[in-house]
């Protein structure tokens, strides 16, 4: 209400400061004619001014907006994949049945252009993740979850993810896994009924967690060279499993 009221006074002064400065004008050089043919010309100009101010402008700073909008989300993803993501990731795809066929497939390498970013998320989509439940990888993955509960949490509250919609379903579909192991006291591997819906929770969360991984290894891959040969090296599928150029 403040600041509507302070906005009327500044266009109420301005408009009277205006007039005073055509009445000065007309006082002086006696003159209201040509005041009010300059008073129409200006007038005259308003619109395009106006289109100029609001249309032209308006677009590119929306654009800018939109690109440091993008970059601060790209920082909360790149932030998520170092601190959580990368072990999330490697906790979950033991599950898979087809781990062997998986790891072949992502070997994420610093050669890789953008058609083969492109095609492997196709083949992900598509994929058949055949996930096996077994106790022990349940108690690894559910300890694990909760180291990275806290950081799942703060994300999920981080309101630059409201424009990344997969980013942010992928990071809901991770937590309900963990809220479904972490609610439960035991895991009964016998009880095929309760495997089968943890079966299809994993699966869920690994095809989104897996598209995601390699859309930000992508965007890397374009953006950030440095960045991207970098996260290459490292990555959890990779083979040699060693950062260091030339080994």
């Amino acid at each position: 209400m403040k600041k509507k009221i302070a906005g009327s006074l500044i266009v109420l002064v301005l408009g009277l400061l205006s007039m005073l400065i055509y009445t000065v004008q007309v006082m002086v050089y006696h003159s209201p004619r040509e005041t009010g043919f300059y008073i129409l010309q200006d007038i005259a100009f308003l619109p395009i001014q106006i289109a100029i101010g609001t249309v032209v402008l308006g677009r590119y700073l929306k654009r800018r907006e939109i690109i440091e909008r993008r970059k601060k989300i790209n920082i909360v993803i790149n932030t998520f994949f170092n601190e959580a993501g990368v072990d999330i990731l490697k906790g979950i795809n033991i599950f898979s049945k087809n781990y062997v066929e998986l790891n072949e497939r992502l070997n994420v390498h610093v050669d890789w252009n953008v058609k083969i970013f492109s095609d492997t998320v196709k083949y992900l989509k598509k994929a058949d993740m055949q996930i096996e439940c077994s106790y022990d990888g349940l108690i690894h993955l559910t300890e694990l979850m909760k180291s990275k509960r806290s950081d799942l949490i703060r994300l999920l509250e981080n309101p630059n993810l409201l424009e990344h919609d997969t980013f942010t379903d992928m990071l809901l579909s991770i937590f309900h896994v963990m809220e479904e192991l972490i609610a439960r006291d035991t895991f009964e591997v016998d009880n095929k009924a309760d495997m089968e819906h943890l079966g299809k929770d994993i699966e869920r969360a690994l095809k989104a967690l897996l598209i995601e991984w390699l859309e930000y290894m992508r965007h890397l891959r374009v953006e950030y060279p440095y960045l991207y040969s970098f996260m290459a090296r490292k990555n959890p599928f990779s083979e040699e499993g060693n950062i260091a150029i030339g080994k």
